[in-house]
């Protein structure tokens, strides 16, 4: 966090010298610093996440939905295996009456 305290610094100091009509090679240092920070907060949002994962993960069955996989809608209504292979009573009753048919060729 001490970095990102310093390169937020150093792009407060780079701004202001873009205000001031800074010299030009201060002023494409803004785009690498803006990117650093960047990097610097994606990795801490990483760890913090991971850490948050893995304390749901002990407690409970269900983990709170900005943790969960990213799936698109669809998928997450989708049924399951198990749903999509299940039969109806009057399904299961109609297979048991009907069974499919087997046939050997004769050579």
């Amino acid at each position: 966090l001490t970095i990102l305290k310093e390169q937020k610094k150093e792009l407060s100091q780079l701004r202001i010298a873009q205000v001031n009509g800074g010299a030009p090679s201060k002023l494409c240092k803004i785009r690498p610093t803006r990117k650093a920070i960047a990097r610097i907060l994606t990795i801490y949002n990483q760890t913090g996440r991971k850490q948050l994962k893995k304390f749901h993960a002990k407690k409970s069955r269900k983990l709170p939905v900005d943790l969960r996989v990213r799936k698109t809608r669809a998928i997450r209504l989708a049924l399951t295996k198990n749903q999509a292979g299940l039969k109806s009573k009057k399904e299961q009753a109609k297979m048991r009456a009907f069974p499919k048919r087997i046939f050997a060729v004769k050579a």
